[in-house]
C-alpha cells in the first residue's frame, strides 16, 4: 500500500465524519495490521502528539505531515508540550549499527540538540544525495592553490608574488566591474595556512551541516557569506583586495555556534547535556581557536605586512561580514532543519535585510568611489 492509499484509508475508516481528528491508538493498530509500520521515531512522535491532546487524538493534517516527513510548527509545538515524553533511550544506546549509520548517529548528536530531532533525522536519513557541495568547494580550492603554488613556486604568502593579483579569480577594487570576482575570490588563498584553516572548518563543520540541512540551505548560507564578505570590503576597506573562502566559512561556523548557544541559553543545561558527543566541546573549542587565529593572521597581514608589497594586502573584513551573515541568516536557516523557510516569518525579514544590503553595496560600488575620490590601487 502506498502513502496516498494509506492516507485515504485512514480518512475513510477513522474519520468518516470529517472531524479532522483521528485516535492515535486506532491508527497505530491500522498501520500494523496492513503491514506498513512507520519507523520507530515517527511512532514515538505520534504517541507523544496524541498525548498532548486531551482526547488522545491527532489532527489529520498533522498526521499527513508526519507520514509525508514534514513537520509543521503546530506539530512541533504539540511534541514539545506533550504530556508523554519520548523514550529516554538515546541513539547512543542503540546496538548493532554499521559504520555509516554510526557516522550518521555521530552527525545527529553533533548538529541537532533535541533528541526528537535526532531520532527523526536518524531514521529518515538517506545516503543519496551525499554532501557534495562542501566537499566539492574544498577540493576546488585545494586544486586552485596547488596550481598557483606550482606556478609561482611559492606556498606561503602567495599574495606577495607580483603575478598573484593578476589572477582572474581575485577580487581587486580596480576590477569591480568584473562582477564574478565578488564570488570567485573564495577559490584563492594567501597561503597554506589560510587554506588549511578553511578546509579544516569546511570539512569539520560544513559537511555535517550539509548532511542534516541539505545542499540548498548550506550552499545558500555559504555563498551569502562569501558575497557579503567581498561587498563589505568594497565598502569599509575600499583599497584592499580579498582572497580566501573565509566569508563563507565564518557564516557556517557562526551560524552553527550561535544556534547551539541560543538553544543552550533557552533551555539552560537540558539541550547542552543532551548533546552527548564525546568530543563536542573539544570540537567547538577547536573551531573557535581556528577562527580566532585566522582573524588575527588576517589583521596582522593587513596592517603589518612582513614583506614589502606593491599594494595593500587582503582585508580581514570578509571574516567579520561572514560572521554577521551566519548569526543573522544562519540562525533562521538552521533553527529548524525540517520546516520550510518560506513558512518562517523571520526568514523573510532576514532576506529583506540582506537584499537591502546588496542594493546598497551595488550603488556604493557604482557611485561612491568616484564621489569620494577614493585612491584605488591600479588594477594589475
Amino acid at each position: 500500500m502506498d502513502r496516498s492509499s494509506l492516507l485515504q484509508l485512514i480518512q475513510e475508516q477513522l474519520d468518516p465524519e470529517n472531524t479532522g481528528f483521528i485516535g492515535a491508538d486506532t491508527f497505530t493498530g491500522l498501520v500494523h495490521s496492513h503491514e506498513l509500520p512507520l519507523d520507530p521515531a515517527k511512532l514515538d512522535m505520534l504517541v507523544a502528539l496524541a498525548q498532548s491532546n486531551e482526547r488522545g487524538q491527532v489532527c489529520y493534517q498533522e498526521l499527513v505531515d508526519l507520514i509525508s516527513s514534514k513537520r509543521s510548527s503546530s506539530f512541533k509545538r504539540a511534541i514539545a508540550n506533550g504530556q508523554r515524553a519520548l523514550p529516554r533511550d538515546g541513539l547512543l544506546d542503540e546496538p548493532g549499527l554499521g559504520v555509516y549509520k554510526r557516522f550518521v548517529r555521530y552527525v545527529a548528536y553533533e548538529i541537532l540538540p533535541r533528541e526528537v530531532d535526532r531520532h527523526w533525522y536518524f531514521y529518515r536519513h538517506r545516503s543519496c544525495p551525499p554532501p557534495v557541495f562542501m566537499a566539492s568547494v574544498t577540493l576546488a580550492q585545494i586544486i586552485v592553490f596547488l596550481c598557483y603554488g606550482a606556478r609561482f613556486n611559492k606556498w606561503v604568502l602567495q599574495t606577495y608574488h607580483p603575478e598573484y593579483m593578476k589572477s582572474p579569480l581575485v577580487y581587486h577594487p580596480g576590477h569591480r566591474a568584473r562582477a564574478w570576482r565578488f564570488v570567485t575570490y573564495m577559490f584563492m588563498h594567501v597561503g597554506l595556512e589560510q587554506l588549511g584553516f578553511n578546509a579544516l572548518l569546511q570539512l569539520m563543520i560544513g559537511v555535517p551541516l550539509e548532511m542534516v540541512h541539505g545542499l540548498l540551505r548550506i550552499s545558500l548560507l555559504y555563498l551569502a557569506g562569501v558575497l557579503a564578505g567581498s561587498l563589505t570590503v568594497s565598502i569599509t576597506d575600499m583599497r584592499a583586495p580579498v582572497v580566501g573562502g573565509s566569508g563563507g566559512v565564518y557564516a557556517l561556523c557562526s551560524a552553527h555556534l550561535a544556534n547551539v548557544v541560543m538553544l543552550f541559553l533557552f533551555t539552560l543545561s537540558q539541550n547542552w547535556a543532551g548533546m552527548r558527543c564525546p568530543y563536542k566541546l573539544l570540537r567547538m573549542v577547536l573551531a573557535l581557536v581556528c577562527m580566532s587565529s585566522e582573524v588575527g593572521r588576517a589583521v596582522w597581514l593587513r596592517f603589518s605586512p612582513p614583506l614589502p608589497a606593491s599594494g595593500p594586502q587582503p582585508s580581514f573584513m570578509a571574516h567579520l561580514a561572514g560572521a554577521v551573515v551566519g548569526v543573522s541568516m544562519g540562525l533562521t536557516i538552521l533553527r529548524s532543519y525540517e520546516e520550510r523557510l518560506r513558512d518562517q516569518c523571520g526568514w523573510w525579514v532576514v532576506l529583506l535585510a540582506y537584499g537591502t544590503f546588496l542594493l546598497f553595496a551595488i550603488f556604493w560600488n557604482v557611485f561612491a568611489y568616484d564621489l569620494l575620490g577614493a585612491h584605488v590601487p591600479p588594477p594589475p
